[in-house]
C-alpha cells in the first residue's frame, strides 16, 4: 500500500449518512507509521457511517503533503515517526487558514511532548489504547470544533512533566494576559478551570451566546486555535 493514499474522493457537496442524510461524513485522515495502526483504524472507522477515513500518512512530511492535497476535516496525529514527528506535522499544519482539527496519539507514559503538540495547536490527545467507541467520539467531537482535551488532563501533563523553563513561560504568559480586561480575564480563568461555556455563563451571570462571543475574541487577541492553547495559557501563568 502506498505510504499516502486518498482513499475517497475530493470533498464536495454534502454527503448522505445513515444517520444525518442531509450532512456529509466526517473526513478522517490517519497519520502513523505502523501499518497496522492505520488499518486498525480503517476498520474501526469502516463500521461508522458518519465518518470515514479519505487519506493516511506514513510519517510527519507525507502528514504536511496529505492534508493539502485532501483536506481532511481531522487527523488523527502519532507523536513519534521518522523523519519529521508529529510535534513537527502538527505546528505546520495548524499554520495554514483553514486547517484540520488534530488529535496527537500518545502513549503518555513514553511520549513527553504532548504539550509541545497542544501549543502547537493540536486539539487534544488519545492513548493508543482508548477504547474504539470513544476514538469516534472525539473525532466526532473535535469535527464539531470542541477540544478532548480537558484543563484537568493539562494539569495531569503539567505534573508528569519535568519543566525547566516554566518560570520564564509563567512570566511571557501574564504579559499576555495583562492586556484582558477584568471580564475576559473572569472568562480565561473559567476556561482554564474546564468549565463549559453554559458553566461560565451561569457563574459569570452571563448569557451562553455571550460566552461563546468572549471566547472566539480570546482566542483571536491572544493569537490561539482553540480552548486547549487557551487553557495551557492559563496553567503557564498559574492563573488556575
Amino acid at each position: 500500500m502506498a505510504a499516502v493514499a486518498s482513499l475517497t474522493n475530493a470533498p464536495g457537496g454534502p454527503s448522505a449518512t445513515a444517520s444525518d442524510p442531509g450532512r456529509r461524513p466526517i473526513r478522517l485522515a490517519v497519520v502513523d507509521d505502523d501499518p497496522l495502526v492505520r488499518s486498525g483504524l480503517r476498520i474501526l472507522v469502516g463500521g461508522s457511517p458518519d465518518i470515514e477515513v479519505v487519506a493516511e500518512a506514513a510519517d510527519g512530511a507525507q502528514a504536511v503533503s496529505m492534508a493539502h492535497a485532501h483536506w481532511p476535516d481531522v487527523i488523527l496525529m502519532d507523536v513519534r515517526m521518522p523523519r519529521v514527528d508529529g510535534l513537527t506535522a502538527t505546528r505546520r499544519i495548524r499554520s495554514r487558514p483553514g486547517a484540520p482539527e488534530i488529535i496527537v496519539l500518545t502513549t503518555f507514559n513514553a511520549d513527553e511532548y504532548v504539550l509541545d503538540a497542544l501549543r502547537g495547536g493540536a486539539c487534544g490527545f488519545l492513548l493508543k489504547d482508548t477504547p474504539p467507541r470513544e476514538i469516534l467520539a472525539a473525532v466526532r467531537t473535535v469535527a464539531r470544533g470542541a477540544a478532548i482535551l480537558s484543563p484537568a488532563a493539562v494539569r495531569r501533563l503539567v505534573d508528569h512533566i519535568a519543566d525547566p523553563a516554566a518560570g520564564i513561560r509563567r512570566a511571557r504568559a501574564r504579559d499576555r494576559l495583562a492586556a484582558l480586561s477584568d471580564r475576559e480575564r473572569d472568562v480565561v480563568v473559567l476556561v482554564g478551570e474546564g468549565r463549559s461555556n453554559a458553566e461560565i455563563a451561569a457563574g459569570l451571570g452571563m448569557s451562553v451566546p455571550t460566552v461563546k462571543g468572549h471566547v472566539s475574541r480570546l482566542l483571536a487577541k491572544l493569537d490561539l486555535n482553540n480552548r486547549v492553547q487557551l487553557a495551557l495559557l492559563v496553567h503557564d501563568a498559574d492563573l488556575a
